[in-house]
């Protein structure tokens, strides 16, 4: 269950909630982020744009419209922190550019070992793990999508709040 000191962000989506719990001490910086964003009520009403089953389900920027939310500055890459992208992690997502993350994120549906730090690859930043609502992530993975692994039926993030604050 969860540790007593961790922040925990209980995220309602159009499909059910998801609670996951922030691992500040390995990912500060990341921490940080995603918590100013959900503070700011950043991600209510933006949707997962990007599902691939059997590997993760990806939000946090764009509307229902498609449209690109505003985002804060990148952030810097935590993932040599130790933490690996299993199935139920929280990671960011980013481009090509190592420290290029800002407001989108991902939930592995599945181990995902390859998106790990290793030396020449710079991974991508776990910060966090799906306590309640894997059932919720897996109906999210489970929607029919069309081009660019955008789902069909729209799956949007209602809202996004802190439940224990600090």
């Amino acid at each position: 269950m969860a540790d007593e000191k961790a922040i925990l962000i209980k995220m309602q989506t159009s499909k059910g909630e998801i609670v996951i719990e922030l691992n500040e001490e390995k990912a500060p910086v990341t921490v940080k982020n995603f918590v100013d964003y959900v503070k700011d009520a950043h991600y209510d009403g933006l949707i997962f744009h990007r599902v691939i089953k059997g590997f993760m389900i990806q939000g946090g920027n764009f509307t229902p419209d498609m449209e690109k939310s505003s985002t804060n500055k990148p952030i810097v890459n935590e993932a040599d922190n130790g933490l690996s992208n299993l199935r139920g992690t929280i990671a960011m997502a980013r481009t090509n550019d190592p420290n290029s993350a800002t407001d989108q994120f991902f939930i592995s549906d599945n181990d995902n070992l390859f998106l790990d730090y290793a030396p020449g690859n710079p991974g991508y930043a776990v910060f966090g793990k799906v306590i309640e609502g894997m059932e919720t992530v897996d109906a999210i993975a489970d929607v029919k999508t069309g081009g660019q692994d955008v789902p069909v039926e729209t799956v949007t993030i209602e809202s996004a709040v802190i439940v224990n604050d600090e």
